[in-house]
């Protein structure tokens, strides 16, 4: 299997720490998503979304783990459990808002996302799609109150 990045991501994080845990805690954060030239032509119509699903490289990841403490939690747990960039594969997605389209440039808001990430694949967003209603969320039920107050603090940075 091979996996080429159709773009990068040019935003305001330039290192992990600092940088919002979860799209949903960095509302108002821009980015500029580039669109490498020879894609272009994919972009066609983009414009009439509000919102985009983001697939991108975990590239400061430079080891996986099965098992990890993530940021809302004291306690380890299973890598699938979580939503740690330290993954067999560091692939991340975000839902982030689309603002503006300028030919290959994707203007976005509520971005979690680091300066330089390459970007694997874009989707549209739709609610009608993607919104689920869920009955659990295991273990970030007693912390996800928790999610707009922590950042990142690059402890899976290397």
């Amino acid at each position: 299997m091979q996996v080429s990045p159709i773009g990068i991501v040019h935003s305001t994080f330039c290192e992990p720490e600092g940088t919002p845990i979860q799209a949903a805690a960095a509302i108002g954060s821009k980015a500029i998503i580039e669109v490498y030239d020879e894609y272009m032509e994919g972009l066609k119509d983009i414009d009439g979304f509000s919102h985009l699903i983001l697939l991108y490289h975990f590239h400061h990841i430079k080891k996986a783990k099965l098992t990890v403490k993530p940021f809302l939690d004291d306690h380890t747990h299973g890598i699938f459990a979580t939503r740690s960039p330290a993954r067999p594969n560091p692939i991340g997605f975000s839902v982030v808002r689309l603002k503006m389209v300028d030919e290959n440039l994707l203007y976005v808001e509520d971005v979690d996302i680091l300066d330089q990430t390459p970007v694997l694949d874009i989707k549209p967003y739709i609610g009608e799609f993607d919104h689920r209603i869920t009955e659990k969320i295991g273990w970030f039920q007693k912390s996800i109150h928790k999610m707009h107050e922590v950042k990142d603090d690059g402890r899976f940075k290397g």
